[in-house]
């Protein structure tokens, strides 16, 4: 037929493939806890062992993202979402870390997901690359969370 196209579709990636165990294995995990304290704690310390886990630049990104996004907004619950930090309001994600290994990409991420308030009229960015924090940087990140969490 002209004008038909092959597919190239192949199926997940091995990343996201991984990804999405990571996410499942992470929800049973939560399901099986106990109380709410319980449970917060524990999926703290599951950041920070992740955090742990990173190499090189992509462990000083997620040190310092987390330290800003724990001392801008106290309120955010830390857990794991896909197997990367994430801060959640409520149990809905607002914000996350996406280590430039996780996907063999050149950078790593800081995103925002819908149930950030970041709404700036028809479009808004919700991904920002990361390659170092600087000061600029760490103002930008506080503003963008203390705004996410309304």
């Amino acid at each position: 037929m002209a004008g038909t196209r092959k597919s190239t579709y192949e199926g997940f990636t091995a990343e996201e493939r991984a990804a999405m165990k990571d996410h499942a294995a992470e929800q049973k995990k939560a399901a099986r806890r106990g109380s709410a304290a319980e449970k917060a704690a524990e999926a703290e310390r599951d950041v920070l062992a992740k955090i742990a886990e990173l190499e090189g630049s992509d462990r000083v990104l997620a040190e310092r993202v987390h330290a800003l996004v724990t001392a801008a907004a106290p309120v955010l619950a830390p857990k794991l979402w896909y197997g990367m930090p994430a801060y959640a309001l409520d149990g809905k994600v607002v914000c996350f870390f996406q280590s430039a290994a996780k996907f063999k990409a050149r950078y790593a991420t800081l995103g925002f997901n819908d149930a950030a308030r970041l709404d700036e009229g028809a479009m808004w960015p919700t991904a920002f690359a990361l390659t170092e924090v600087t000061p600029e940087v760490e103002a930008r990140i506080t503003e963008l969370v203390k705004r996410a969490v309304g």
